[in-house]
């Protein structure tokens, strides 16, 4: 899993996009002339499911700098590239146009963190959702905090891979690349492969709707328990049961 809290005991801070993990426990970096090859333990399908249509997710160390120091309101994005290539069977590569492994978007380990926080939030962000492709660094330039948290929402960041985009329906390989003669090092913190996101009324997450997520919702009716709350009104009701037997399948 990509780094959500850095510093050890000396510089500690929560992973946000303006605090990037650092330590070399925590990173790979790759040098000019480098790379990086890595394997998943399970193929990673190209899933019409998933968030956006992104099937991987890779993380660096990039960061904004802050045009608002502390309140967090980005400026520019510091980023030090790296080549991605996927491979199905690690002998065959296909380069990934246009996306750098330590770039856009930064990670961000806490929904509840500050920007400069010194200790964990308590809600992790999810590292299998990714950030919607359409935004870009130029989308987050000049926003405050909480139009950035909102434009993530949810993810933990990363950069976004769509394997359909490159004519294949899965991979198990991932390669980072850094050119000779490159200039900077690009640090690697994590790969993920991407969560299909979850039908409406799928409470225990097993993909489909049954008499198990009926259960989760009627132990929690009544309560405002936001897993249940199928609606977004604030209260497990009526409403929430009519949606859930509605997609039942």
């Amino acid at each position: 899993e990509p780094t959500r809290f850095t510093g050890g005991p000396f510089f500690p801070q929560a992973v946000t996009p303006f605090q990037p993990a650092f330590m070399t426990n925590e990173l790979v970096s790759i040098g000019a002339g480098g790379e990086l090859v890595v394997a998943f333990d399970h193929d990673v399908a190209d899933d019409p499911r998933n968030p956006f249509g992104v099937d991987l997710i890779v993380f660096g160390n990039a960061f904004f700098g802050d045009a608002a120091y502390p309140s967090g309101m980005p400026s520019g994005l510091f980023a030090e590239g790296g080549q991605i290539a996927v491979s199905a069977d690690g002998t065959t590569w296909v380069p990934v146009p246009g996306i750098d492994a330590d770039g856009f978007a930064p990670t961000c380990g806490w929904l509840d963190a500050s920007p400069y926080a010194t200790v964990p939030g308590l809600e992790p962000t999810d590292f299998t959702r990714p950030i919607d492709p359409a935004i870009t660094a130029a989308s987050m330039i000049g926003q405050e905090w909480s139009a950035v948290r909102a434009m993530y929402d949810g993810s933990g960041g990363g950069a976004g891979i769509d394997l359909a985009s490159l004519g294949l329906s899965s991979i198990r390989f991932v390669r980072v690349r850094v050119p000779i003669g490159a200039m900077q090092s690009a640090e690697i913190d994590g790969f993920s492969d991407v969560a299909p996101a979850r039908p409406m009324g799928d409470l225990d997450g097993n993909g489909s709707i049954d008499g198990a997520d009926l259960g989760i919702l009627l132990s929690a009716f009544g309560t405002a328990e936001p897993a249940a709350d199928l609606d977004g009104n604030g209260s497990v009701d009526g409403g929430d049961l009519g949606a859930l037997l509605a997609a039942w399948s």
